[in-house]
């Protein structure tokens, strides 16, 4: 990795996807031959938060993680679940509590126990001193409702993975959020709206994530040869930012790490780091 590479930090990936279970130790090493040094393993299901731990404990120099419950699991919530995901708050490798929120999009969970399971993570947010992960889909009114009467109680918020209208960034800045970016905004037929939204996205504000596996950008070239994303394609996306911003990428680059860093109590980041051998 060239030492002059700027560093990023990815703070949305899913790498304990069972797509990573043969390669994993590859992924991590084209991630940070990218500049993408720093990552945050999303925990979204009780084993996967528990899995995310477990990784961020083995492999500190590269991860650290979230523990939650993505609103598609809420109904399978238990008393056990809560008991569980406090424990992992309590360890220090888990930065924030989520991934959670509402998705009334596909509505896996009934709309009442997603904002049940909202409520708790809310919650322990707050008992725990850890700033939330937030997911919300075709649900903003009565996600800035719920998480209006919570915040300043809250240390932080990012909605993760923004994809929606103007009118909704906006009440989320007004509710003092971040806003994490993916690869939407590099997709020619939803994103559109994001490349005109990034202007107002202060820079203190804004961090970016890949979402591994998922949402790879639409418009690398040449285009890979499968449809898992990787944490390498980080730069991608904040060159699409650093464009639609009008700055340079190595500014957008420092920007969103230090933002990153300050959101969820990162060290900064060390000029280079060598491979990790073990992983």
């Amino acid at each position: 990795m060239n030492e002059e590479t700027p560093s990023l930090i990815d703070i949305g990936l899913n790498l304990t996807h069972d797509s990573f279970d043969k390669d994993r130790r590859d992924v991590i090493h084209r991630a940070v031959e990218q500049g993408v040094r720093r990552m945050v393993l999303t925990g979204a299901s009780e084993e996967g938060s528990q899995k995310a731990f477990e990784l961020a404990r083995d492999h500190n120099q590269y991860f650290h993680a979230t523990a939650g419950i993505h609103p598609h699991h809420a109904k399978d919530v238990n008393g056990d679940t809560y008991t569980i995901l406090k424990e992992l708050h309590e360890k220090e490798e888990i930065v924030a509590v989520g991934e959670c929120g509402l998705d009334f999009f596909r509505n896996f969970s009934p709309k009442s126990v997603q904002e049940k399971v909202f409520l708790a993570h809310l919650e322990m947010a707050i008992e725990n001193r850890l700033p939330l992960f937030l997911h919300q889909r075709d649900a903003g009114d009565a996600f800035v409702s719920i998480l209006k009467n919570f915040r300043e109680q809250i240390s932080g918020a990012v909605v993760h993975c923004f994809t929606d209208s103007k009118k909704v960034l906006f009440q989320l800045l007004d509710l003092d959020c971040h806003i994490g970016i993916t690869g939407w905004i590099c997709d020619e037929r939803r994103g559109q709206h994001l490349k005109e939204l990034i202007p107002s996205i202060p820079s203190n504000r804004l961090m970016i994530e890949t979402d591994a596996p998922y949402l790879m950008p639409r418009d690398l070239d040449p285009k890979p040869k499968t449809q898992r994303n990787e944490p390498m394609h980080l730069p991608h996306i904040a060159r699409e930012i650093a464009r639609c911003a009008d700055k340079p990428f190595e500014q957008v680059a420092r920007e969103t790490t230090e933002t990153a860093e300050a959101f969820f109590g990162l060290p900064a980041t060390p000029e280079c780091q060598g491979e990790d051998q073990d992983s």
